[in-house]
């Protein structure tokens, strides 16, 4: 474990088995490769599918739930045991700890109380340096010791399956094996290539590839798992032979293996690194500008081809690593001086699984940032996703809102949308963004027109980018004047919480709207607008005072704001408050801070607040973050204390959830959200407080 790190942080917050230590906790997955939509590797920890978070004994899984092959051997003077997956008949090692940062998980397991590996699997996060963040790889370093002083002789088994390759094991995978810059790898695909499809979540075209460092020691082989894996137990070593005989995923299971020596290990520490990734030539495809274009990945723009790109990301281990621990230590001590060591459990649970929802696509000249609704419906760049996961995107790097934003600029600019609101997406399923020239889009229409002006003027606050206003100003305007239509008295419309229905004179709806009119006051001040500035802030601060009556319940004690208008012994959570203090705009009055600060734990459950009053079992995570992070002091604890025990105590065994039970932790019936972007929205707190503290 990295003591220095806890050290300096000055923290601890432990989850004790009978053999692991978890810090700062067991989450209900644990994250391995997550580095996109379809290189996103967990490992199940929960009591309903996972193991309780030993990488020994049990199989990876993509965040769908399916296996993926991904097997660890450690062999220590002959004897031979299994660190990481299932496989048959060897015996299992001893795992110690497990620690995650926001980039890393890192276990320490003993074999035979004779050596101590740490495997770190480090998926790279660097959010202001397009280039290695367009890289869709991830790496596990192997470190071993001798835990008892004595030399002994080590050798080092890995393998990937086939059944990375595609999410159905009936289809033929193709291989082959090579050398380049010393650097050695498997490369393994679908044979017959479907792109821009997708089966179960997964791509259908691409290559993968798993590399290690070409030296001394090395071996590898293809075939069948048994055979491989038993070639390794027998000998220690691997015969450097190629299997030829391209099959079915599920024929035979093959598996591409390395068996490195370490030679003789002392109380010295040896390490080897392994690089796994995915490299998609053409990522997207777009309807912009220019028509259905395909958008290659980003990283094509600085590398000649798949080779040249894993070659400097498996050299660039050191200076990846170092980048990743400095926003590593960024989030975490920010997130401590915020609210605490249960806000750290959030934020660094939350960092790369937000990110792993994106792609950047497109060239150096023109590039763009392309999000995946993960596991609610598959959508390509929804705006109601978007905007609950900004919070990550603001905090790490502006720019990254303006690369989220442009395609619907473009899309929608360029005559592809007939309505005069917001589209809800640019596709119906990921990876086509072919947008909705028919309009037939899930229809929210106030909800999308008052993120995006949201969005912008969030952006433009942090980049000075005043010409993006200039260059949006005419569309933007057109959705303003859609919000004062409709933001007063809702239409029965959804909301981002689609899954709960649609409802009339929604009160939190009502209440992004009029703040996204007075951030359209703002945007239209910041370009010299002054007519409409004055306008729209005129018509802002109507409307909230006329929200006030019809959207708060001040005759019971404690009061309280509706669900809808009307309905008074109805609530919920007034996430679209958060706004107000995001942008500054200063429009809601204190008092309705207050009261919503003192209503909440009067309705608190087990694991957190309900969502609202239609379905009091299940809430979300990122809205009752937004809550917190505008709340008091103790209202605030109260939400983190109770989604950071949620995370140590859930039963789930997925990738965090944005959607779950308030009584048992549980997930709600039919509602499995997982590894989805909006976990991101849990940043919101942070983003408030860099805003105090300037940087911006």
């Amino acid at each position: 474990m990295h003591i220095s790190f806890l050290a300096t942080l000055g923290y601890l917050l432990s989850v004790t088995s009978a053999q692991s230590i978890f810090t700062p906790a067991r989450p209900p997955s644990l994250p391995l490769a997550v580095k996109s939509p379809y290189l996103s590797t967990w490992f199940p920890a929960g009591s309903d599918g996972g193991n309780g978070g030993y990488l020994p004994g049990q199989w990876p899984r993509f965040y769908t739930g399916q296996v993926l092959g991904w097997t660890g051997l450690v062999r220590v003077d002959n004897e031979t045991f299994t660190w990481m997956g299932a496989p048959k008949g060897i015996p299992l090692a001893n795992q110690k700890s497990y620690e995650y940062t926001s980039s890393k998980s890192i276990f320490t397991i003993e074999a035979n109380k004779k050596v101590s590996l740490k495997v770190t699997f480090l998926s790279p996060l660097t959010p202001k340096d397009l280039k290695r963040q367009s890289l869709t790889f991830s790496y596990m370093n192997v470190e071993v010791l001798s835990l008892d002083g004595a030399e002994h002789s080590v050798q080092i088994y890995t393998d990937i399956s086939a059944e990375w390759v595609s999410g159905d094991v009936d289809v033929t995978a193709q291989w082959d094996f090579g050398l380049m810059n010393d650097v050695v790898y498997h490369k393994l695909s679908r044979q017959n290539q479907q792109k821009f499809s997708e089966f179960n979540d997964r791509a259908e075209w691409g290559n993968f590839y798993y590399a290690t460092t070409a030296q001394n020691g090395v071996t590898y082989q293809s075939g069948a798992d048994d055979d491989v894996r038993g070639a390794f137990v027998t000998d220690g070593k691997l015969p450097s032979s190629n299997d030829t005989n391209f099959r079915a995923i599920n024929d035979r299971w093959p598996v591409f293996g390395y068996g490195i020596s370490l030679g003789s290990v002392g109380a010295s520490p040896v390490s080897t690194l392994f690089s796994l990734g995915l490299c998609q030539d053409e990522a997207i495809q777009f309807l912009g500008a220019d028509g259905l274009a395909i958008l290659p990945s980003l990283w094509k723009s600085y590398f000649a081809d798949d080779l040249a790109a894993l070659t400097f990301f498996h050299k660039d281990y050191p200076e990846s690593s170092k980048l990743s621990s400095d926003l590593d230590d960024r989030i975490s001590k920010d997130s401590i001086a915020a609210a605490g060591q249960d806000y750290a459990i959030l934020t660094t649970l939350a960092a790369r699984q937000a990110f792993a929802a994106t792609q950047l696509v497109g060239t150096g000249d023109k590039h763009y940032l392309f999000l995946k609704e993960i596991s609610s419906n598959g959508n390509t760049q929804t705006v109601d996703v978007i905007y609950p996961a900004s919070p990550i995107f603001f905090y790490t790097n502006p720019d990254l809102i303006k690369l989220l934003l442009d395609p619907h600029f473009e899309n929608q600019e360029s005559g592809h949308y007939p309505n005069k609101w917001a589209t809800h997406d640019l596709g119906k399923h990921y990876p086509n963004a072919t947008g909705h020239p028919t309009g037939d889009d899930e229809p929210m229409p106030l909800e999308e027109c008052s993120n995006n002006i949201i969005m912008v003027l969030a952006y433009v606050q942090r980049s000075g980018d005043t010409d993006y206003i200039k260059q949006h100003y005419t569309i933007l305007r057109q959705w303003a004047e859609y919000l004062v239509e409709d933001s007063l008295f809702p239409a029965e419309q959804l909301s981002t919480d689609d899954f709960a229905g649609h409802l009339a004179n929604q009160t939190n709806l009502a209440l992004k709207g009029i703040i996204a009119i007075e951030a359209m006051s703002q945007l239209s001040s910041l370009i010299n607008k002054a007519s409409n500035a004055q306008n729209y802030t005129k018509i802002a601060h109507d409307y909230i005072t006329k929200w006030q009556t019809l959207g708060l319940n001040t005759a019971d004690d404690p009061p309280h704001a509706v669900l809808n208008y009307g309905n008074t012994s109805t609530w919920g959570l007034l996430y679209n408050l958060y706004n107000d203090k995001l942008l500054n705009t200063n429009l809601v009055p204190q008092s309705v801070y207050n009261i919503q600060s003192g209503f909440y734990p009067t309705v608190k459950e087990n694991y957190g607040v309900p969502l609202d009053t239609r379905n009091r079992y299940y809430t979300k995570s990122d809205w009752e973050l937004f809550c917190a992070a505008i709340a008091s002091e103790k209202t605030r604890d109260m939400f983190i204390n109770d989604l950071a025990r949620w995370v140590n105590e859930t039963p789930t065994s997925r990738p965090f959830t944005d959607l779950y039970q308030t009584s048992d932790g549980s997930f709600p019936p039919g509602l499995e959200f997982k590894a989805r972007p909006a976990v991101g929205g849990l940043f919101s707190l942070l983003l408030l407080e860099q805003g105090k503290s300037g940087r911006l």
